[in-house]
């Protein structure tokens, strides 16, 4: 279940602590031959996502702030489950733990 949000853009969403806030990106609905995908056929979320915003850090035992491993414009590898559903209209972001995000995409 996906929280609605109450506020305009996404922008508005500042993470807290180590939260990196993502959006997944959105499976082709249609082919490199032009065939249109049914729904059920892309509705599985892809792993990869790009970073919009990450919190701070959080501070480690000794009371240091670790910054996190990723920042904004990153593209991330995420895991199947997880991360907290935001919505802002039609669109979905989600926040992850820095330490949930499986892998930093370099190309």
């Amino acid at each position: 279940q996906a929280a609605q949000a109450t506020f305009k853009s996404i922008k508005a969403v500042v993470p807290l602590l180590d939260r990196v806030l993502v959006q997944r990106f959105k499976p082709e609905t249609k082919t490199a031959s032009g065939i249109f995908l049914p729904t059920t056929a892309t509705s599985s979320p892809l792993p990869e996502a790009t970073v919009i915003a990450t919190g701070p850090g959080a501070p480690n035992r000794q009371g240091n702030v670790v910054p996190t491993a990723v920042k904004a414009g990153d593209r991330v590898l995420l895991p199947g489950w997880g991360g907290n559903v935001i919505k802002v209209g039609e669109e979905e972001y989600y926040l992850f733990k820095d330490a949930e995000i499986l892998a930093k995409i370099q190309e």
